[in-house]
């Protein structure tokens, strides 16, 4: 089985390297998602079996100041990787990379089967890149909240920002998990505890200093990104 990994220099796709290495991991310089004509000589010079694509702007303050190249990415980009994956004679399984931040944060704990609702624009392109994927029948979207197992990248976390949080490898392994059981459709990913950030930065920064939400300043944030799953097993945040 060949596997094409996109977005490999990512916290996720660093972990996936290490339980697929013998993916195919390109670099934006021989696969430029939002080429069409790349994309398709890619796939037409590779014998892909499975696609897990990643690749995406996650920054909610750079999707909110540059939304053009978020739509570009996160949105026409997937597009340009399913419609090869439909014009293609190989029935080719598409695995795409979502976010809990697809609903509103309102209430929590969503499920597979909960109404999603943007709050931000970040948010809004992962949405519409599911709806795309969705037009391949042997799919699998994965809706998920990880941060890399390093030090947190800032001086503060909030402690009014939830969620079932995993680190990445986990998430990569939970990806292995469901790959190998073949599942399609939505499967959530999720820690097995509801943990706020701050909560979540202490375990690799035990001197990170606390803030609310009310200390900060940018685009709209979805603030309870917890999720519940109703189709696959917990992991452990530990």
């Amino acid at each position: 089985m060949t596997i094409l990994i996109t977005g490999g220099t990512g916290a996720l796709g660093n972990e996936l390297k290490n339980l697929f290495p013998n993916a195919l991991f390109p670099s934006h310089n021989e696969l430029d998602i939002i080429n069409k004509k790349m994309v398709s000589d890619f796939f037409t010079n590779n014998d892909i079996d499975t696609i897990i694509h990643t690749a995406a702007i996650t920054s909610v303050r750079l999707c909110e100041e540059n939304k053009q190249l978020a739509w570009d990415t996160n949105l026409e980009g997937t597009k340009n990787l399913v419609n090869t994956v439909i014009d293609s004679p190989r029935k080719i399984k598409f695995v795409y990379l979502s976010t809990a931040c697809v609903f509103d944060g309102h209430f929590g704990m969503y499920t597979e089967n909960s109404l999603p609702y943007p709050e931000n624009f970040y948010s809004l392109t992962k949405l519409l890149g599911e709806s795309e994927v969705k037009k391949i029948k042997n799919h699998l979207i994965v809706r998920t909240n990880f941060v890399a197992r390093k030090p947190w990248p800032y001086p503060k976390a909030f402690t009014d920002r939830f969620g079932t949080y995993l680190f990445s490898d986990k998430v990569a392994e939970g990806i292995n998990d469901i790959i190998n059981e073949n599942l399609t459709g939505i499967v959530h990913i999720v820690g097995d505890r509801k943990l706020s950030m701050f909560e979540l930065a202490k375990i690799t920064t035990p001197n990170i200093e606390p803030m609310t939400i009310n200390d900060y300043s940018g685009p709209k944030l979805t603030q309870d990104m917890s999720l519940e799953t109703a189709r696959w097993k917990k992991y452990s945040i530990n």
